[in-house]
């Protein structure tokens, strides 16, 4: 992805707390977030990928990768190296993987040092090293009321997005449906990339000590960033990503404009302490009687610390999602031992106006590689009031969220589009006066700039956002994993969305100054669209609203998985299929496979093999497409079907015949025969010899 400028905010769905003194007149319930001056660049940084055989990593071969000061010196070569390629004096950041580390260079701009870098033939691409930071959600100061008794401050509602949905709660997941098949397996590992974690929450705790969470990392490079006093290491914890008045105000520093109520003004803010809050959607401990209880309380949690103060680089993004995976970034000791199954990712760019809304070439080659490791990718959707879907949400292959009303309505703040896969509750309060009805109650800490006591959120001090749709889902992901071990990415996904319930499309009242709720339209980069009618048919707010027990179920008895084990399927030629990756029941076994041609394209008629096997075959007769469908059922009797459209080519051109002449075509019929000739002559003369 090109940028037109050198870096890019990131969508971090957070509501920080107003004081509760604000006039409630000032205050519209289900607002959009208030949205951010753009953050400013990081200073020439560019991430750039080496080629696998790339002589300027033969000439600086990390042998060393787990000693940082060896791997540092390598780094420092290989950017030296290339930059005398180049024409320009490079300086070498951090390692993000494997061949790929970040540079920069002064007098030049990131998105122009990109560029000449991409054109280097050791290069396989080059791309700004942008930002990810924290978009402010609408919050409202409410005034105390709540569940006397039990919490003052409530909320009265609780963590009503769990329960069974009703007539009130559309939107909620039924996640104790769902807990009647699991609460999770220890051995699943959802990896939450944020601001870091509290361990020292008493709904969170260390796996050591008998709590959810692992070690994890800090993946933060730059130490001002990091506000921890020392760059990637082995502690995960947060500081606070607090900023203040002087350094919002600085416009050469690296905070310049980083107030989260985005009013430009020069003013202190507070931390947010958002990664705990999302790690407690997905791990807090259940029924321990203290707090509240995360979607999937068995599973453990590794936190991975990409974001500091004010915003996220790519770089340490994109690292932190492929050591999440198991995968290796040099510089830093391999995760071989918690390897996640879910990364969960409560942040993503806003759209700018002017600039291509794609994912980078950098993000798409990460996230291939984590989910091709067993991964699925769990993506916030934005919080730019109903624009498009920003990086990393509009990847392929991701699991992207938008948030959605107690009614099942999309909420004001929630982006949407094409990219989302699914729906799920984000938080709303409704209301003008009194406690917010209807927020997300989450683990979070009281100190507004270092850690002092932990709490929760409630009626008063509440956060909600497209950050706590995310964590949903990924909780729901984690406990099908636990159900089913063998299930791919792909599976995951196509189950959590076929399994989703409709949007409603009517019964949400009145919206926006008192009109009806009107129905989603297209997102426009610049366009605020609030409260609206999701539409059923996939594309805008996904397949439909997350319902945790339905997923469950659907992965809980026969999957069928079809793959074309034909690299590149041409007319004229067998296709080959394969249903071996299907799988049965647990405890149970296949007993048929189904196969049959749904819509053959005028090119495909029959199967050339059984069609009750594991594999099939057929040979398509021209180039076009075709559709195939498996079914397949175990010896309990349940079934699951799955279908492909396989593309075919046309059959590689003859090769010509030439007549002779002196462009090397095929030899004229009278050179054939005086060769022939000689060739017989030489034999006679050879005899006789």
């Amino acid at each position: 992805m090109t940028y037109a400028h050198p870096a890019k905010r990131l969508l971090f769905a957070l509501a920080i707390a107003l004081p509760a003194t604000l006039a409630l007149a000032q205050i519209q319930p289900d607002r959009a977030a208030t949205r951010r001056a753009p953050a400013p660049p990081v200073n020439e940084d560019v991430i750039v990928a080496f080629k696998p055989d790339a002589n300027t990593l033969r000439k600086h071969a990390l042998a060393a990768r787990a000693d940082s000061t060896a791997v540092r010196t390598a780094l420092t070569e290989r950017a030296s190296t290339l930059g005398a390629r180049v024409g320009r004096t490079l300086q070498a950041g951090a390692a993000v993987g494997e061949r790929v580390q970040v540079v920069r260079a002064a007098g030049i701009d990131a998105t122009t040092l990109a560029r000449q870098l991409s054109a280097d033939p050791d290069v396989l691409y080059a791309v700004p090293n942008g930002r990810k930071q924290i978009v402010s959600a609408p919050n409202d100061p409410l005034y105390p009321a709540g569940a006397a008794g039990v919490r003052p401050n409530g909320p009265d509602s609780g963590q009503w997005y769990l329960r069974a949905p009703d007539n009130t709660i559309k939107s909620a997941i039924d996640i104790e449906a769902a807990w009647l098949r699991t609460t999770g397996n220890s051995n699943v590992v959802v990896a939450v990339l944020d601001t870091g974690v509290r361990f020292d929450h008493p709904d969170l705790g260390r796996v050591a000590t008998g709590g959810r969470l692992l070690p994890g990392y800090d993946m933060v490079d730059d130490p001002e960033v990091a506000n921890d006093g020392d760059r990637r290491d082995g502690d995960p914890s947060d500081p606070g990503d607090w900023t203040t008045a002087a350094e919002n105000s600085n416009r050469t520093g690296k905070f310049y404009q980083c107030d989260p109520a985005g009013t430009g003004q020069a003013r202190d803010s507070s931390s947010s302490w958002h990664g705990t809050a999302t790690t407690s959607l997905i791990g807090a401990a259940a029924n321990d009687g203290v707090g509240m209880a995360g979607t999937a309380p068995g599973v453990r949690v590794l936190p991975v610390r990409v974001l500091g103060k004010c915003f996220g680089n790519d770089a340490d993004i994109q690292a932190g999602m492929l050591w999440a995976a198991g995968l290796h970034v040099d510089g830093v000791p391999d995760n071989t031992a918690y390897r996640a199954k879910v990364i969960n990712l409560s942040l993503g760019a806003d759209c700018k106006a002017g600039a291509p809304c794609v994912c980078s070439v950098g993000y798409q080659d990460v996230i291939d590689k984590v989910i091709a490791a067993g991964a699925v990718v769990v993506v916030a959707g934005g919080n730019s009031t109903g624009g498009p879907v920003g990086e990393p949400g509009n990847c392929r292959g991701v699991l992207t969220v938008a948030a959605l009303r107690h009614l099942g309505t999309k909420v004001g703040y929630s982006d949407l589009g094409p990219q989302i896969g699914i729906a799920a509750p984000g938080g709303n309060c409704v209301n003008l006066s009194g406690a917010c009805l209807y927020p997300v109650l989450a683990a979070t800490n009281t100190g507004s700039q270092g850690p002092l006591a932990s709490t929760w959120f409630d009626s008063f001090v509440f956060e909600y956002g497209t950050s706590f749709s995310a964590p949903l889902a990924a909780g729901v992901a984690a406990l099908m994993f636990s159900q089913r071990t063998d299930l791919t990415p792909a599976q995951v996904i196509a189950a959590m969305k076929s399994s989703s319930r409709p949007f409603p499309v009517s019964g949400a009242g009145n919206g926006t100054n008192g009109l009806p709720v009107p129905a989603c339209l297209a997102p426009r980069v610049g366009v605020d669209q609030d409260q609206c009618y999701c539409p059923n048919d996939g594309s805008l707010c996904g397949a439909g609203m997350l319902d945790a027990g339905r997923a469950l179920a659907a992965v809980s008895g026969a999957l069928a998985r079809l793959d074309v084990t034909t690299a590149a399927p041409t007319a004229g030629a067998s296709v080959a299929l394969s249903g071996m990756g299907s799988s049965a029941t647990p405890g149970a076994s296949i007993s048929q496979y189904a196969w049959s041609i749904t819509s053959g394209g005028g090119i495909a008629a029959a199967f050339s093999t059984a069609t009750n096997a594991s594999t099939a075959a057929l040979t398509p007769s021209a180039a076009g497409s075709f559709t195939v469908q498996l079914v397949v059922t175990d010896s309990t009797g349940s079934s699951n079907s799955s279908a492909q459209t396989i593309t075919v080519a046309a059959a590689p051109a003859p090769l010509a015949a030439s007549t002779g002449g002196g462009g090397g075509g095929a030899a004229s019929s009278a050179w054939v025969a005086g060769v022939a000739l000689a060739a017989a002559l030489l034999r006679i003369s050879r005899r006789r010899a």
